[in-house]
């Protein structure tokens, strides 16, 4: 049985769905409204379709907040500029399994850094890879889409995923933050949270609309 109860459950906005013409202001919103988290997706074009945003945007939004930067590399060799990442801002770094060759010397380097660690895997990779990087990382995230792109549908797949991973890092004894990303929003958020997850990623369902009303609907969920 999973001890999910005793962790701390946090949200974390994903920038990817807001209005980057008043980017600064909607991120104070959020953070304002009780978001712990902010969720920065970082995308090349090459291990992802999309291309979104790196290192000046970073450093140009640290100013407005003190919430944790909490960047998701979706990038090939992260290795590379993860000491770009901290410099600009990053408090914690997650790459993906499937971007480097050797993730244990990546963890460790973003350690060194002070950062926070984390690992992503995406829908199709077994969880069952992780098992030996669970007691060295900080947090585990699990994608619940394809990642690339915002707005898509959660995968159902996904809960038992989620699930999987709890029951490992349980196994092992390791009190790790499982973090969702991907399709989760007000109406299915306890679906993630019941199969073990703690660290939420929203983007539309954030900030669409009222942020502040969007912000303290969820975190009344957590």
């Amino acid at each position: 049985m999973s001890e999910k109860n005793t962790r701390k459950n946090i949200l974390a906005p994903s920038i990817l769905a807001a209005d980057f013409s008043v980017l600064g202001q909607q991120i104070k919103e959020a953070a304002g409204a009780g978001a712990e988290y902010i969720h920065i997706d970082v995308m090349d074009g090459v291990f992802v379709p999309s291309i979104s945003f790196g290192m000046p945007l970073i450093q140009s939004i640290r100013k407005v907040t003190d919430k944790v930067f909490d960047v998701h590399l979706m990038i090939v060799e992260p290795e590379r500029y993860v000491k770009q990442f901290k410099e600009c801002g990053a408090d914690s770094i997650t790459f993906h399994l499937e971007a480097t060759e050797d993730a244990d010397a990546l963890i460790d380097q973003i350690h060194a850094l002070g950062c926070r660690a984390g690992m992503s895997i995406k829908p199709k990779t077994p969880v069952e890879v992780v098992r030996k990087y669970l007691s060295k990382i900080d947090m585990l995230l699990v994608m619940t889409v394809e990642p690339g792109f915002g707005g898509q549908k959660y995968i159902p797949e996904s809960t038992e995923r989620i699930r999987r991973a709890r029951e490992l890092a349980d196994e092992l004894g390791v009190d790790l933050d499982i973090q969702v990303d991907g399709g989760v929003g007000q109406d299915n958020v306890h679906v993630v949270l019941e199969a073990g997850a703690n660290v939420v990623v929203s983007g539309s369902a954030v900030f669409h609309g009222d942020i502040t009303d969007n912000v303290k609907r969820f975190t009344a969920q957590l």
